[in-house]
């Protein structure tokens, strides 16, 4: 299972939100570049990189950030919030995306969603599944829409998508461990998928659990900023 840690970005800078609500930001680092070279010396390989400031102005915006650590790290970096556009797609890959993630532009403007997939390939787009009460969350988590997360799923998995970040906003930034129930019910519904489970991992000893279950990757956010998970203890988990 892969391991990636997140960065999420507000005004340039390294921050945690706790279930996306911006009122609870907490600046951990205010050089993001500094924090994803760190990721790289404890043998990280991937990064998810998420543009908070974009995702509140519906267009990217800190596309400056992913443009240093792209060109000072090898690390591999998957990059959301706020891609709206064609024209914001096209930034987010030419700043060194590897890879992209559409939450609220595939439940908003599924065709120009189909678009990419069928444009950039099921390699380098990310389904963005943010999950409240199993439906799809939008805008930056501030709206629900009425799609279930299951049926969310199959529909793009017959489109073409292969990768899925399932992010359970209750989970969010609290540290209260990952949605288990929820991985598992997907992954037995839809098992070709790579899911990638995001929300609430608060100890190393998840890991294996979310390993066992199927999750191609794990984002491991504030765990990380607060201690509950060293990056030694991902090193190791790494090379083992």
């Amino acid at each position: 299972m892969r391991i990636i840690p997140a960065i999420d970005i507000i005004e340039g800078k390294c921050v945690r939100l706790s279930k996306g609500d911006y009122s609870t930001k907490k600046i951990y680092n205010e050089n993001p570049l500094e924090v994803a070279k760190s990721f790289e010396n404890h043998g990280i390989t991937h990064l998810h990189l998420v543009d908070l400031d974009g995702a509140k102005s519906n267009r990217i915006i800190n596309y400056k950030v992913l443009e240093q650590i792209a060109s000072n790290t090898s690390l591999k970096i998957d990059f959301g919030g706020g891609l709206k556009s064609n024209e914001d797609v096209k930034i987010a890959f030419n700043s060194g995306a590897q890879q992209i993630t559409g939450g609220s532009i595939a439940v908003k403007n599924p065709s120009l969603f189909k678009k990419w997939i069928k444009e950039f390939g099921s390699n380098r787009i990310i389904l963005g599944a943010d999950v409240n009460n199993k439906k799809i969350a939008v805008s930056g988590w501030l709206e629900e829409s009425n799609e279930a997360v299951i049926p969310f799923i199959q529909k793009y998995e017959n489109e073409g998508i292969s990768y899925v970040i399932c992010t359970d906003i209750a989970k969010d930034g609290m540290l209260q461990g990952p949605s288990f129930e929820l991985y598992k019910e997907i992954l037995q519904t839809v098992p070709s998928i790579k899911l990638i489970a995001s929300g609430g991992i608060s100890t190393f000893e998840e890991l294996p659990k979310l390993a066992a279950l199927g999750c191609e990757g794990t984002i491991i956010g504030k765990a990380i900023y607060e201690g509950r998970i060293t990056l030694k203890q991902l090193e190791s988990y790494i090379i083992n």
